[in-house]
């Protein structure tokens, strides 16, 4: 079981946030939930607190690289194993200092990696 924080996670069914957290929960993944607005996926409360004292094996993105700055850091100092750029996501910048500071980048699918045995 991988610990995994979603970044911008919504309340909306349609979402891929919202789709990749019930979907880590199905695979038995420990998922923390985070986006701007309270909230709940099924279960899973969405937080509104940077979680800084947990440990994750692999943060999934879900926002894009025009709103990603706030988060480069408070990424880089939680140091995941991994940082999955969902489609749309990328940043080749970003995905620059993640692997100079010996975290993997990836850029996937997050659904596709877990209904494919990948992830």
């Amino acid at each position: 079981m991988k610990r995994t924080l979603v970044i911008g996670a919504s309340e909306k069914p349609e979402r891929y946030a919202y789709k990749a957290t019930v979907m880590l929960n199905e695979y038995k993944h420990d998922t923390y939930a985070y986006g701007l607005r309270a909230g709940n996926i099924e279960g899973n409360a969405i937080q509104t607190t940077w979680p800084t004292d947990q440990v994750f094996d692999t943060v999934t993105l879900y926002v894009g690289p025009q709103n990603q700055g706030d988060y480069q850091e408070k990424i880089l100092a939680l140091h995941p194993k991994r940082v999955v750029f969902n489609p749309g996501t990328e940043n080749p910048a970003f995905e620059t200092m993640l692997k100079n500071a010996g975290i993997e980048a990836l850029e996937a699918c997050t659904l596709v990696l877990l209904r494919t045995n990948q992830y």
